[in-house]
């Protein structure tokens, strides 16, 4: 399995989720996101077919993560998409059960998203922190119908995060743009971040600029690590 590194002069890692086509994957890697995202969830915007994402993959150097952002996916949805993806991240309503179980299926890295509004939505993190390799932390959805479990542009109050005591990897997703990045992780202290719909010009559809922008300007925050 690929082993990705931070990149070069990139002081919080990030994740770009949601590509679908190599002009706007090429501003990710240039750019120096170790993560690159492909999303699997036919009702979102930014989905593709397994077939594009093997094609998309192939140009994706060897030490960033291609992760396949799935929700409540079947068995075989996670088999056509395995030989395209270094990781995959659960974003619906799986139980720290499932979440084993995929890893232990596919030997693969498997990241699990929580959704959340308020305190109590944190409650299941020990369950989930035992079963996945990493946690992501993304706003919960409005209960409005159309709704997509992620990608809505929704923040929440990153001050939940300050007090993290966790033994893997965590993520930090929900309405993160350029301009409110340097505040987000000044808060939390977030050692990677993931934004999909803030670097898009229209519902799905990715900016090469903006995501260029995104990156420098994570490259001139301090590391985790460094913040106090």
């Amino acid at each position: 399995m690929r082993q990705g590194s931070r990149p070069p002069n990139i002081m919080v890692d990030v994740k770009i989720c949601g590509l679908k086509d190599e002009a706007t994957l090429r501003a990710a890697v240039d750019g120096g996101a170790r993560y690159i995202g492909f999303n699997f969830y036919l009702p979102s915007p930014r989905a593709i077919t397994p077939e594009k994402a093997v094609a998309l993959g192939q140009s994706v150097p060897a030490d960033r993560i291609r992760v396949g952002v799935m929700v409540d996916p079947d068995n075989d949805l996670i088999a056509q998409t395995s030989d395209a993806l270094d990781a995959i991240q659960l974003h619906g309503k799986e139980t720290p059960a499932r979440v084993q179980e995929v890893k232990e299926a596919t030997g693969k890295v498997v990241i699990k998203a929580l959704r959340i509004k308020d305190a109590a939505d944190l409650d299941p993190l020990p369950a989930f922190a035992d079963a996945a390799d990493i946690i992501l932390f993304d706003a919960k959805p409005p209960s409005t119908p159309g709704s997509l479990p992620g990608g809505n542009g929704l923040t929440f109050d990153w001050r939940l995060l300050q007090e993290l005591n966790l033994d893997v990897p965590w993520i930090l997703s929900g309405g993160l743009n350029a301009s409110n990045l340097s505040d987000a992780v000044r808060l939390c202290a977030a050692p990677v971040v993931d934004v999909a719909s803030g670097v898009e010009k229209a519902p799905g559809v990715k900016d090469a600029t903006m995501i260029r922008e995104f990156l420098q300007r994570a490259a001139i925050l301090p590391a985790a690590d460094d913040l106090s």
